[in-house]
């Protein structure tokens, strides 16, 4: 069966990054098949619902999607939900996976090379949020079957890259329910994992010590499990070392499905002018050919391509410039065939 992807441009640079991805896609994996899809605030305005009943049929029908970015009105619209938030909790997309590596060229420090396996579905975003008066509340969430299921997911993704050590993150002795309930289970699935990873090396860290540490000694880290927005914070800070969130990738991976997304928003100010840089919509296309269309070579030889497109900086126009040297590259490399 031919591999399929949704493709959502949503808001914003989006609809400039994404075509760029997904002719790096077809460079490398020629026979994918391509579905067009809306999802966004553009999207809302324009139908009232940010993300249509057929977008979320479209990805379950590919398994694979590629959205662009979503903008954020910056205030409470009534019947309004973030797009991304949406796709996660209706599709199950219950690990997010956020890479971080030195690359030349962008990176200001070389030798960083860590992932950020993040719980998708739970905590603080859930958005049970109320108010009484001049008090505001947020209900925090940590089940079993979600703490369960991030830590096995961190231990297929230490399996793949060959990881030495497994880091949890979590605030643990500040609330001991929660986070210690999801340090628990985490520790549990190790314990009974027998995979590669069965005797690797563990590490506990409270989460504001791993940001000391993901400023100071990111090489430390190798692999990273943790909460929601914990996960959140330490992959924006992770994103510093390989060149900013402008060019972080990122999966949303569930079950049935996989949503890859560049990390950055969708930046209005610079939207057509040819500035964006597609790296993060190219790389996160690596990440779907690595764990969704089970590639890892196709996608080695994608980071590979964007690695040499970028290393030696790159001049406007950048949306231009960094497609033109990805394809140039990826036409230098023999292929095989690109068939899955």
């Amino acid at each position: 069966m031919r591999p399929r992807l949704c493709v959502i441009p949503g808001d914003g640079i989006g609809q400039e990054v994404v075509p760029v991805a997904v002719d790096v896609l077809r460079a490398v994996l020629p026979g994918v098949e391509c579905e067009p899809a809306e999802a966004g605030w553009d999207c809302f305005q324009a139908r009232g619902e940010a993300v249509p009943a057929e977008t979320l049929e479209a990805v379950r029908r590919c398994g694979a999607a590629l959205f662009g970015a979503t903008a954020s009105p910056g205030r409470s619209v009534p019947g309004y939900r973030s797009a991304i938030l949406t796709l996660r909790q209706q599709l199950g997309l219950y690990a997010n996976i956020r890479p971080a590596a030195s690359r030349a060229g962008l990176s200001p420090r070389p030798g960083v090379d860590l992932v950020v396996v993040r719980e998708n579905t739970e905590d603080l975003y859930v958005g049970r949020e109320s108010r009484d008066g001049d008090v505001a509340t947020a209900l925090r969430v940590t089940s079993v079957a979600a703490s369960r299921r991030i830590a096995r997911t961190a231990l297929r993704v230490a399996d793949a890259r060959g990881a030495k050590k497994l880091t949890i993150v979590h605030k643990a002795n500040v609330l001991p329910v929660t986070d210690g309930l999801f340090r628990d289970c985490v520790r549990e699935e190790i314990a009974a994992w027998n995979g590669p990873s069965a005797h690797i090396a563990v590490e506990e860290c409270y989460v504001d010590v791993a940001a000391l540490r993901m400023v100071g000694a990111p090489e430390s880290f190798d692999v990273i499990v943790t909460t929601n927005l914990f996960g959140d914070i330490l992959s924006d800070a992770a994103a510093h070392w390989s060149g900013g969130l402008g060019v972080a990738p990122s999966l949303n991976l569930g079950d049935g499905a996989g949503i890859a997304e560049p990390v950055h928003g969708s930046a209005p100010d610079i939207a057509g002018t040819g500035a964006a840089n597609p790296a993060a919509a190219i790389l996160s296309v690596a990440l779907l050919l690595e764990h969704v269309w089970e590639r890892p070579d196709l996608a080695r030889r994608v980071e590979r391509a964007v690695d040499a497109a970028v290393a030696d900086g790159v001049r406007a126009p950048v949306l231009a410039t960094v497609r033109r040297r990805v394809l140039e590259q990826l036409d230098s490399e023999p292929s095989d065939g690109g068939t899955a």
